[in-house]
């Protein structure tokens, strides 16, 4: 039962100093700190239920997310809970159409990670008051209250409501055994452990020799900063892991257009499955580009954590520019937004294959990945979710990893609840760790 007014919306700046052990490191964020704007929302209901809500940075800039939420609060705060969830098409449109911020947006950058943080935090509170986690809430609702929190503007040329009302209704057919699937198995995942590109070697030989013993059996490797480097790191990976398990890499947006496809064609020998973000996100023809050079080494286009909103998902689909698509729960407007883009991917039958790791990333997308299988796509097949280990600790209720699968969340919410005692240390500048670091980092 939905319940309560929106009484508080509270932000705090939280930042993990991950770039001391080089963890997260890529071509082009060489000393990320894992941080996120983490969002508290709370109602005048007795039940004391408060929803929580991240979007995930790298540390610097994190205050401006800080600044760009307390700006979205005034649409949250004295509105019941049961009118925003009662039409969050329109409440969707609301935020990400204030006459005045959008003008710093729109729909993307700074704004739109602050929206998603607001948007996350009313999410896990909705699935708190029902009693079911996220993936679960969505999984048991009507198909046409699923179409009514989209927001299908910018997207019918491709996506209308009634296209989305058809996928939804026609994945009805064997839910159920679906549903019991996952519970019993899991979703598919790949690991990013063990390759960044901060590691040495021998570091990158025992994370991996680790995640073998572990049962993984998909492994991402970071390139894009140096050939020969690249060549060496992923020959010692290939031969650790042999010729049958799979491959990916990941230039984290390295490359111009042409580079791509030639340091590609150099790499084609590791039999990678996919080159991730081989360019700028927002080079939709220059993805298409790349994509088209790279068939003859059956070699696919992966992309979409740095994409901007449904729009530029729907003209990569259109333009043929990827064969696998990154979903992100925090980049894009909240579930709301990433419904739209897991509907249009199983119109053009593209796979999602969801970007995680970071700051609680891998704690929220788990529940998009899975209702995916259960009510959207219906297939495994080509489907897996990226998995990184680190910061879990951090949680109240961390992901689950079995068998190298993600296994599907049973408290209610969605999982992005933080620990206090975590949040109070790892506040930025204030908190414990960040009073001993700061004055070290300055000298």
């Amino acid at each position: 039962m939905v319940r309560g007014r929106i009484s508080r919306l509270s932000v705090r700046d939280v930042r993990f100093p991950t770039s001391l052990g080089g963890h997260g490191s890529d071509a082009m964020h060489t000393d990320p700190d894992y941080s996120a704007a983490y969002v508290v929302i709370e109602t005048d209901a007795e039940d004391g239920i408060k929803g929580c809500g991240i979007t995930f940075t790298l540390g610097k800039g994190t205050e401006v997310v800080v600044c760009a939420v307390n700006a979205l609060a005034h649409h949250v705060l004295n509105k019941d809970l049961k009118d925003i969830v009662g039409d969050f098409r329109g409440f969707y449109r609301q935020l990400t159409s204030d006459g005045q911020l959008r003008w710093i947006g729109p729909e993307k950058g700074v704004v739109h990670l602050a929206t998603a943080a607001v948007l996350n935090a009313v999410w896990d509170l909705w699935a708190k008051q029902e009693g079911k986690p996220v993936w679960k809430l969505l999984v048991d609702m009507d198909p046409r209250t699923l179409v009514s929190c989209i927001d299908f503007r910018y997207i019918t040329d491709v996506l209308t409501e009634e296209d989305a009302l058809e996928i939804l209704q026609k994945g009805q057919v064997g839910k159920k055994e679906r549903e019991k699937q996952m519970l019993a198995q899991g979703y598919p995942a790949y690991t990013t452990s063990c390759a960044w590109l901060g590691y040495s070697d021998d570091t990158l030989k025992q994370l991996c020799a680790q995640a073998l013993k572990d049962g993984w059996t998909r492994f991402k490797v970071k390139v894009g900063a140096d050939l020969q480097d690249d060549m060496r790191r992923c020959q010692i990976i290939r031969d650790m892991i042999g010729p049958e398990k799979t491959l990916m890499m990941d230039a984290n947006q390295r490359w111009d257009v042409p580079e791509a496809v030639e340091w590609m064609s150099k790499l084609a020998k590791f039999k990678p499955l996919w080159i991730e973000e081989p360019t700028s996100p927002d080079d939709i023809l220059g993805h298409a580009t790349i994509s088209r050079a790279l068939v003859p080494f059956g070699i696919g286009i992966a992309t979409g954590e740095q994409c901007h909103n449904r729009v530029i998902f729907k003209q990569l689909l259109q333009a043929k520019a990827l064969q696998f698509l990154q979903i992100d729960s925090c980049r894009l407007g909240s579930v709301n937004e990433n419904l739209s883009v897991l509907l249009m991917a199983k119109k053009f039958e593209i796979p999602v294959c969801p970007h995680a790791g970071g700051v609680g990333l891998c704690e929220l997308v788990q529940h998009l990945i899975i209702f995916d299988y259960i009510s959207v796509s219906a297939s495994l097949e080509n489907r897996v979710c990226e998995y990184v280990d680190h910061l879990h600790e951090h949680f109240k209720y961390p992901v689950m990893i079995q068998q190298a699968s993600y296994m599907p969340p049973k408290d209610p919410g969605y999982s992005t609840e933080m620990k206090e005692e975590s949040v109070k240390k790892h506040q930025y500048p204030d908190g414990e760790v960040w009073k001993k670091l700061l004055p070290a980092q300055e000298n």
